[in-house]
Formats: C-alpha cells, sequence, structure tokens
C-alpha cells in the first residue's frame, strides 16, 4: 500500500489533516463599532487563536483590547506578519488596500461588505488571492441568517422575489449610498437564489437627508424569466428586512429581522398528519389546498456563524460559501444599480 506520494492530491490532503491541528491565527484590521462584534465573536471561536487587533484610532483599538484583554498592535503589517488571516472591518474605502497587503504578508482575508469599491480591485484581489492560494470571504451576513440558512436548501425555483430592506436614520453609513450600505445585502442573497444571468436592471431612488441616495428601489431581470422588485431605504419609522419568494404552487416569506420563516403550499392531496387549521381551500378550484407551514427556525449568532465558517473553511482547504467572486458580481449589479439612479438624478 502506497501511504504517501509527492502528488498535488496527496499533499493537499496532508495539509488539510496538519491544519485541522492547530487554531487558526486571525487578526482583526479595524475595530470600530462593528470590528469590536468581530473580536467579541472571534474571541469564542474553538478553532481560532485571536492574535490581536489594529486600529488607526489607538484610543478605540485600546478600549477594546482592555475590553477582550487581546493585544493591540501600532502597525498592521507586524499583526498580519502573526497571522494566518485577518478580518478587514475598515470603512469601505480602505478595503482594497488593507486586503492587498494582507495576501502580499501571506494571509487569508475576511473582508466585510461590499468587497471594494470598484470591480476592477475586487478584480485585483481575486486574482492575487487564486496566484497565492488564499481564501478570500466577504461579509455578507444574511447567508447566515438563520431563516435564510432554513429555506437556502430547499427546492428554490424563484418566478418573483419582492425584498424590503429599511432601517431608521443613522448617521453612521451615510458616507455611501443606500445600495451599498444596505440593498446589497439582498443583491447577494438574489444573486444567490437565482440560477441565471442577469438580464436586465431598472432602478430610481431619492436623496433625503444625506448626500448620497436614502431610499432606491431596483426591478432586477434574470434570463430564466424570474424578476425581483428589491426596495432599501434608511429613512424609515421602523426596520424591516423581509423577502417574499413566489414560484409553483409554493409562497415563502422569510423574516431576516425576527429570524423567521412562513411557507404556503399548494398540494392537490393533503398529507395524513396535516394540521387541519393550517389547510384552506383553493376557491375555484376542487381538490386543491393551501397548506401553511411556520417551521421552527433555530437560533444562532450570525456573524459568530460566518466567522466560525471562515476559520474552518481554512483548516479544510476549501472556499467559502460566499467567496470573493460572489461578492464582486453582487458589488457588479449594485454599481449598475447606483450608475442607473444617479444618471436620473443627475
Amino acid at each position: 500500500m502506497i501511504l504517501c506520494s509527492f502528488s498535488k492530491v496527496n499533499s493537499r490532503c496532508k495539509f488539510r489533516y496538519m491544519a485541522k491541528q492547530n487554531l487558526v491565527k486571525i487578526g482583526v484590521i479595524g475595530v470600530g463599532h462593528l470590528g469590536r462584534f468581530h473580536v467579541q465573536q472571534l474571541s469564542t471561536l474553538e478553532n481560532v487563536e485571536l492574535i490581536g487587533i489594529f486600529d488607526v484610532n489607538m484610543e478605540q483599538c485600546k478600549k477594546v483590547g482592555a475590553e477582550f484583554s487581546v493585544s493591540t498592535f501600532t502597525d498592521a503589517t507586524i499583526l498580519m506578519q502573526k497571522c494566518d488571516a485577518v478580518s478587514i472591518v475598515t470603512p469601505t474605502t480602505y478595503h482594497f488596500d488593507t486586503a492587498m497587503l494582507a495576501l502580499y504578508l501571506d494571509c487569508h482575508i475576511f473582508i466585510e461588505k461590499p468587497i471594494t469599491e470598484t470591480i476592477n480591485q475586487a478584480q485585483q484581489l481575486l486574482d492575487k488571492a487564486e496566484a497565492d492560494h488564499k481564501i478570500i470571504q466577504v461579509g455578507h451576513i444574511e447567508r447566515f441568517n438563520p431563516a435564510f440558512l432554513h429555506v437556502k436548501n430547499q427546492n428554490l425555483a424563484p418566478k418573483f422575489v419582492e425584498i424590503h430592506r429599511l432601517a431608521p436614520f443613522n448617521p453612521r453609513g451615510t458616507d455611501v449610498p443606500v445600495i451599498l450600505d444596505l440593498m446589497i445585502h439582498d443583491i447577494d442573497i438574489l444573486l444567490s437564489m437565482v440560477n441565471s444571468t442577469v438580464k436586465d436592471i431598472q432602478a430610481s431612488g431619492v436623496k433625503v437627508v444625506s448626500k448620497t441616495v436614502d431610499i432606491a428601489n431596483a426591478r432586477i431581470s434574470f434570463e430564466n424569466g424570474c424578476v425581483a422588485n428589491i426596495t432599501a431605504s434608511r429613512i424609515s419609522q421602523g426596520p424591516m428586512r423581509k423577502m417574499r419568494i413566489f414560484q409553483e404552487a409554493t409562497y415563502i416569506t422569510v423574516d431576516f429581522l425576527n429570524k423567521s420563516v412562513e411557507v404556503y403550499h399548494v398540494e392537490d392531496e393533503l398529507p395524513a398528519d396535516v394540521d387541519e387549521n393550517s389547510v384552506f381551500p383553493l376557491e375555484g378550484h376542487d381538490k386543491k389546498y393551501i397548506i401553511y407551514e411556520k417551521p421552527e427556525v433555530l437560533e444562532h449568532n450570525a456573524l459568530r456563524e460566518e466567522l466560525h465558517h471562515f476559520a474552518t473553511v481554512i483548516q479544510q482547504g476549501e472556499q467559502p460559501d460566499v467567496d470573493g467572486q460572489s461578492a464582486a458580481d453582487a458589488l457588479y449589479v449594485a454599481l449598475e444599480i447606483q450608475k442607473i439612479i444617479d444618471e436620473s438624478i443627475a
């Protein structure tokens, strides 16, 4: 029996075996409002060794470091040199330079959405990561929302999708349009569900209280006939993060905020164990029934789940669910929507 041979396959297996024996050494770059949560969650993961944190605001850096008993660094380069991977939670303006530096210093990277400011920057990161055999995972956190995880592996074949993401006004984040701040979450979700190429985009938006677009709507048509209507607003009286999926014989509501799922589906025959209170006759159709279900959704912290996923794919030498290409695709659509809106209000 040959126990080992010098081949890419066996080398990869050896890498996986060795990696699983060690914790993934991770540093956090940027520990503001969101970065602090990264530090909080990474410090609890059993497959991670949190090496340290860096922020240009050293007062904030020391504050977070003291809160979670983690080392602080005055130079991001020195921190990266000690790490297998970094979590980049800086403003979007600094994503590209920070991520490229991390790749040059031999680090896998987790980077918050959007991946970069431009498609050209995203492509450069993808090319560099591929050449260096490094993982890029992007923080489209709703992919790890318990409600979405419950439905994503079901037999989804959307024909029409309606998504609303509404939030009360918060000055933080208004340096970018609502499309890149909020809507991009739903663009990513949509592209992950609809297995087809975007055919057409129509969009409109308005600046209300900030210098960038605060409310926007986009209608996205796909080659397979699916149509999606997405609305994002950061000037709402109350929050809403809800998606409605319509497909043949099925209607699904996913509430990202309340982490719940509701399903209505049409059946020709009633299941033997169905609850009579969840069955409604379909008017005008003999022997057809609408069955309502509200399945139990298992609760978990979505940020912890995606960071654990990041560390796990590094250990196993695999690609993440939300890889750099997925994030670049979402960014492309978001920038197209932004371009259409900018031209309409110029």
